[in-house]
């Protein structure tokens, strides 16, 4: 009983501490409290602005309920105190009362619950959409499809290993940046069908007023119309393992001219890649090393460790494996296609043939296996059947 009195005591403490200035700002003038520190922000689009006019209504409602339950409670305990000779009345309930009690909430619910209802329609009308982008998470990066182009990849976090192990300096944007941001155009209705491969993610950009499960075997809906160029940035909102922290969202907003100049320059880009690719012959032991490194630190790390020496009991360790020292075809075969029932991904449509054949190689030659075996793209090809 302690304890919750004492959590309690607490709770109001802090709530009013946060409320009172905002709800001071508020009333002085609205657009104070918009830039309050521990107010919500108001959002670059239409639906994350009715959220927070929402927000304010139902703030300033509660504020005043507090404002007339408390201040009777005061009222009543100074002109009703023993001190002025105040006896206590004696009975046993009131029909009316009762009624007026039950009947002034009700009232105040529903009053509360025609802006709120308006508002989660609006938020999940998905119709008319002009562009829909297929959000895919996994552990632990998003995959982004466009319906209407034929574009589709990976954004992965930025930051590098070394940083994150306190082994190079953190800049401003630590754990917040991507390799390849999701890139929309202004003016146009985005919907978003979410969902994962592999456990529950959230995909939530806060400017935005978005924020949706992505739940595997589930396909969930959202929508948003920016107006306003400019990088926004979320993250995964749900604890979707270890490495959760590592799964940013960054969102390129850009003029409708500019988008379709990316979209342009994007599909050239796939293309001079896949031309590169089918052109590309064999590497040196060298190059698939470095290239391997890279690859490794950036898909393979996360669960297998820089050192290869995995996670004792959860993750198998490749330093010294069975599966990374003997059967090659065995090694780009599960590298490929993944291990069902356990947390290895197939990377056979994430990498290109190249990177597969490039972190296989340095796998089979890093932390003292030293095998001198080459994987080439022409290995990988065949085992996912002559691509």
């Amino acid at each position: 009983m302690k304890y919750c009195l004492s959590s309690l005591r607490y709770f109001y403490m802090h709530s009013a501490r946060y409320a009172l200035p905002i709800f001071l700002l508020a009333c002085i003038n609205p657009l104070l409290a918009e830039d309050a520190k521990y107010n919500m922000t108001r959002g670059v689009t239409d639906i994350s602005g009715q959220v927070y006019d929402l927000h304010m209504i139902i703030f300033y409602i509660c504020c005043a309920i507090a404002a007339i339950v408390f201040g009777l409670m005061f009222w009543s305990i100074l002109h009703h105190r023993k001190a002025k000779g105040v006896t206590p009345a004696q009975f046993h309930g009131s029909l009316k009362i009762e009624i007026i009690w039950t009947a002034i909430p009700v009232v105040i619910l529903v009053a509360m619950a025609i802006p709120a209802s308006k508002t989660l329609i609006a938020m999940e009308d998905t119709s008319e959409a002009d562009i829909t982008v297929l959000i895919t998470g996994s552990q632990w990066k998003w995959h982004y499809k466009y319906l209407d182009y034929p574009i589709e990849f990976y954004s992965l976090l930025a930051t590098p290993r070394d940083a994150i192990n306190n082994q190079a300096e953190k800049t401003d944007l630590y754990l917040r940046d991507v390799d390849k941001p999701l890139v929309l155009p202004t003016g146009k209705k985005i919907r978003f069908l979410v969902t994962a491969d592999d456990v529950i993610h959230s995909w939530w950009v806060p400017a935005f007023a978005v924020k949706k499960d992505a739940n595997p075997g589930f396909i969930n809906e959202t929508w948003t119309k920016v107006d306003k160029p400019g990088i926004y940035r979320g993250q995964c909102a749900e604890l979707c393992g270890k490495d959760h922290a590592f799964m940013p969202v960054v969102v390129d907003v850009r003029s409708p001219e500019d988008f379709d100049l990316w979209v342009a320059q994007e599909l050239e880009r796939q293309a001079q890649e896949k031309a590169a690719e089918a052109a590309r012959g064999n590497m040196t032991m060298d190059e698939l090393m470095a290239q391997g490194q890279k690859t490794y630190e950036t898909h393979c790390a996360a669960c297998h460790q820089i050192s290869g020496e995995g996670l004792p009991g959860v993750i198998p360790a490749l330093k010294g494996s069975v599966m990374a020292t003997t059967d090659i075809p065995a090694h780009i075969q599960i590298v490929v296609n993944g291990k069902a029932g356990t947390a290895m991904q197939a990377y056979g449509k994430q990498l290109t043939n190249s990177e597969l054949a490039a972190v296989i190689t340095y796998e089979r030659n890093a932390w003292g296996n030293n095998t001198g075996e080459l994987v080439q793209a022409a290995d990988v090809a065949a085992v996912k059947g002559g691509e």
